[in-house]
């Protein structure tokens, strides 16, 4: 398997940890952890747009579901203890995929060569529906693409 972090052993909880360190690096406020079933799902942060003059809402999610589905594909003899053993890794994979991915965007912040909103525009979130734009797009309720 040629994927990113797939065998990953940093905790969940440290990747999150990262990209928040990195969020309020670049000016990140109010940043919150969405929780379900004991397990974080998502962070949500606010961040100030200079040009706009206005402060915006963003929420980030690591796809463990996904992830969780093409790791078990690989599983070649499942026992009874392998669908948690999938589903952990899954967890520490997707969060630390997206730590990583974060860490990026950030940095092409920091470096000058993108503007905060440009890095996470997708991500910019409606409180009030709990969508981002790109679910927006995606899911008919915005038409904001060609043709």
């Amino acid at each position: 398997m040629n994927i990113k972090n797939y065998t990953s052993t940093i905790d969940a909880s440290r990747s999150m940890a990262n990209i928040e360190e990195l969020l309020v690096e670049i000016g990140a406020t109010n940043i919150n952890k969405q929780y379900a079933d004991k397990v974080c799902t998502g962070i949500t942060f606010l961040l100030f747009d200079q040009q706009l003059q206005q402060t915006l809402p963003f929420h980030l999610k690591a796809q463990v579901e996904e992830c969780f589905l093409i790791l078990w594909k690989n599983v070649k003899r499942p026992r009874a203890d392998t669908p948690d053993t999938v589903n952990n890794q899954a967890n520490k994979t997707a969060w630390k995929i997206l730590s990583d991915w974060t860490e990026i965007q950030c940095s092409m912040i920091l470096l000058g060569q993108a503007k905060p909103l440009q890095m996470f525009l997708p991500f910019m979130y409606d409180m009030k529906t709990s969508e981002t734009l790109f679910d927006k797009v995606t899911n008919g309720k915005l038409n904001l693409l060609p043709g």
